[in-house]
């Protein structure tokens, strides 16, 4: 796709700052280097120019690197402008190059949609490129960097090819069956391969969740009665006090979120209401938001009082649970050593006491359902429910010998083109600005 204008934007990070850089894409590009850097440079190579508007006032020194299409990341001629990084810099800049004819300001994502529709990256890859460039922590980083560099897209592209051989193989059958040239009875082949397709696809569709918990982060919610050292807690670990603290029952009435990096792996904390029995309204609604969120924890801290027991009652949902003996600094060193004993971890939020211990288990539990981050996993809903409906093609491929193999066919090739909208192999233009949306101008 050859574009009619060209884009500019600031690619780098927030102004101001040491170096902005500031990169132009399409046919103008050429022509507005060779004016502001004085002449054409050398192809990617880091030239020092001084550069100039139009009219020759000065604008600013610095680096300009030029990539001749088809070989740049969008695919057409690229070039960026290292500047100093002062808003007025940056902001002179950008308007002696939109001044240019054919060239404007980009819009968001508008460098990788040139990208994809250049042929240089798949949809795929430009959703890990999104993840990369929001990534927050190591495991982020390395499941997006994998993702980027086309393993997932591998993967479904491998299932792709070998739909079409089945369906070519079915219907040379259908077609051919009396030709010397034509293997005789290739269906239990292509079948046996369609049955293990399926449960491969639904392998990876269940590692789903792992992938959530990757990059959305492991959701870890504090439980317990009024008063069991709760907001205490989450301010130790959240290492602020980002929740208000007395000796009031029924002080947090509403959900508390921080989060945290451990070990490379995001992790979602948050601090409830108090568990007891006839609240108020407004302490009721708190309790329920607590049940709410703990339905869809991945880990549950149920914090008692060690000298003061409170009852919770049932507890909510299904998660791992961690029980945790607060206010240990209270007890002599007998009752604190029986303690131990009764819960998974004792704690004293004010002397610092086991926190580490319970952070570390924490990050041990997130690293655990993590997984291998080195796994394939699907990154986005849409690839799983594309998935799921290219399995339903495939079950009724496989579960109905009694419709010929002409209608067995279709299914192939119907399950085939769902798995093609993932990789962006057909027509998704629906979907594109939904996709590129999501990231910031200069991408």
């Amino acid at each position: 796709m050859i574009s009619g204008d060209s884009i500019v934007a600031l690619s780098s990070g927030r102004l101001p700052a040491g170096v902005a850089v500031l990169r132009i894409s399409g046919p103008q590009t050429r022509f507005v280097v060779e004016t502001i850097a004085g002449g054409m440079v050398k192809a990617r190579a880091a030239v020092l120019r001084r550069f100039r508007a139009p009219d020759g006032s000065v604008l600013d020194s610095g680096l300009v690197v030029f990539f001749p299409g088809p070989a740049s990341f969008t695919g057409e001629d690229v070039a960026e402008f290292h500047v100093h990084g002062g808003r007025a810099v940056v902001a002179r800049m950008l308007e002696a190059i939109v001044a240019f004819d054919g060239v404007r300001h980009a819009e968001p994502g508008e460098f990788t949609r040139r990208a994809f529709l250049n042929g240089k990256v798949d949809l795929v890859e430009t959703e890990a490129l999104a993840d990369l460039v929001n990534a927050e922590t190591e495991a982020q980083r390395r499941f997006a960097i994998q993702n980027a560099e086309g393993a997932q897209s591998e993967l479904y592209l491998g299932w792709r090819r070998r739909l079409i051989h089945a369906r070519a193989m079915i219907e040379a059958e259908i077609d051919f069956a009396d030709e010397d040239d034509v293997p005789g009875s290739v269906s239990d082949t292509v079948w046996s391969d369609v049955r293990a397709m399926i449960a491969e696809i639904d392998r990876h569709v269940a590692g789903f969740r792992t992938a959530e918990i990757i990059r959305d982060g492991f959701e870890v919610v504090i439980l317990g009665a009024p008063n069991a050292g709760k907001s205490s807690l989450f301010n130790a670990l959240a290492r602020r006090d980002a929740a208000i603290v007395t000796d009031e029952p029924g002080t947090t009435r509403d959900l508390l979120e921080v989060l945290l990096d451990l070990d490379g792996m995001r992790v979602r904390l948050t601090d409830t209401a108090g568990l007891r029995d006839a609240p108020g309204k407004v302490e009721a609604i708190g309790i329920e938001k607590a049940r709410a969120k703990a339905d869809r924890a991945d880990l549950l801290l149920l914090l008692e009082d060690i000298q003061s027991l409170g009852d919770v009652g049932p507890l909510p949902g299904t998660a791992a649970l961690l029980r945790v003996g607060t206010k240990v600094d209270l007890l002599d060193e007998q009752a604190a050593r029986e303690a131990a004993g009764r819960y998974d971890v004792v704690i004293s939020a004010v002397k610092g006491t086991g926190v580490e211990a319970l952070l570390s288990e924490i990050g041990r539990r997130a690293a655990e359902a993590a997984g291998d981050i080195g796994d394939v996993l699907p990154s986005r809903l849409r690839h799983v429910e594309l998935l799921g409906e290219a399995n339903c093609h495939l079950l009724r491929a496989t579960d109905n010998g009694a419709a010929g193999q002409e209608l067995r066919a279709e299914e192939l090739r119907l399950a085939a083109d769902r798995l093609g909208r993932i990789v962006g192999a057909i027509d998704v233009e629906d979907m594109l600005d939904v996709i590129f949306g999501q990231f910031c101008i200069g991408k």
